[in-house]
């Protein structure tokens, strides 16, 4: 695992995210529109050099050996979304 960085919601995602991720990411702030995450942040690390990226509240993004996106909620053992 590579560690990557940490930024709060709804600021500027790292510029090495892929596009599927990035818009993952921003549909995910959107549903959370109406939720107080001022306090919040997005964790970036690197799992065999594709992306995992994880909100404070367990929410999950991750790319798979195929290149599809998908994003769980936690406590879900399997994706809720497939981007």
């Amino acid at each position: 695992m590579q560690m990557g960085t940490r930024w709060p919601v709804g600021a500027e995602t790292p510029d090495r995210l892929p596009p599927g991720v990035v818009l993952a990411v921003r549909d995910v702030e959107a549903q959370l529109a109406e939720v107080d995450t001022a306090q919040w942040r997005w964790t970036l690390t690197w799992l065999e050099n594709r992306p995992v990226v994880e909100l404070d509240d367990g929410t999950t993004i991750r790319v798979d050996h195929a290149g599809e996106v998908t994003v769980s909620f936690e406590g879900s053992d399997a994706p809720d979304d497939s981007l």
